[in-house]
């Protein structure tokens, strides 16, 4: 059919946004190459748009703002890191719950080393003069992350309360939290919940440690490491 100049042909309305699509990405590996350098101050639209040879006019029409661009990368990175760690879970049984908390710990260590500059900013200091918006994706991935984690010490806990202090209550604990928790894991108690937190900084603090760099200097294999920390969690919550 013969195009009048007034519609664009679906083959050119594809092209375009194929090519939106692909200068997007381009946009978002340069904040990353940008953050690995400078910090995450240093990310900034006009200097990717230098980079690229486009005016920043141009580049403002891709994100309108700096922060726009951030919440974009960095939900790019949570939707990266929640499907690491679900594949990595989701590849163990349901009942064998040692084996995915070792999946899980396993999972977050291959994909922190393989991406240290992503597991920094998600996990890393706030970034100067930058809002995420409320309840995003990347809210909604540490949700989903926090939710099985937890999910799997609340079924240790029958079998590990009685080592666990008993005077734990909703109120140590953060009120956003607490309602994702009791929303997601209405059975769980509080001291399971800061449980699963204890967990989870074990899990992490060993990881941020080799991602920084501190791990090698005295370990000579830090996966041997790792494995022998998760398998002594495994132990330590009753699910060996």
């Amino acid at each position: 059919m013969h195009n009048d100049g007034k519609r664009p042909s679906p083959d050119m309305t594809s092209r375009r946004e194929r090519i939106r699509i692909e200068a997007t990405q381009e946009i978002m590996t340069i904040a990353l190459q940008q953050l690995a350098e400078g910090g995450a101050g240093a990310i900034s639209l006009r200097g990717i748009a230098r980079e690229m040879g486009m005016t920043a006019r141009a580049i403002y029409s891709y994100f309108p703002t700096r922060d726009d661009l951030i919440t974009a990368v960095i939900s790019g990175i949570a939707a990266s890191l929640g499907e690491a760690l679900e594949t990595g879970i989701n590849a163990v049984p349901h009942t064998d719950p040692g084996g995915r908390l070792m999946a899980w710990g396993q999972a977050l260590r291959e994909w922190a080393l393989a991406h240290p500059e992503s597991f920094r900013l998600f996990y890393g200091l706030p970034i100067p003069g930058y809002q995420p918006p409320d309840n995003g994706p990347v809210d909604q991935t540490a949700r989903r992350v926090c939710r099985e984690l937890t999910r799997l010490v609340a079924i240790a806990w029958p079998r590990v309360r009685h080592q666990q202090p008993e005077d734990t209550s909703w109120s140590d604990l953060h009120p956003e939290f607490v309602a994702k928790i009791q929303a997601d894991l209405p059975d769980v108690p509080p001291a399971a919940a800061a449980l699963a937190l204890r967990v989870w900084g074990r899990i992490h603090g060993l990881v941020a440690l080799e991602v920084d760099g501190h791990i090698h200097p005295v370990a000579g294999n830090p996966a041997a490491l790792h494995r022998a920390d998760m398998l002594d969690l495994v132990r330590t919550l009753g699910l060996d």
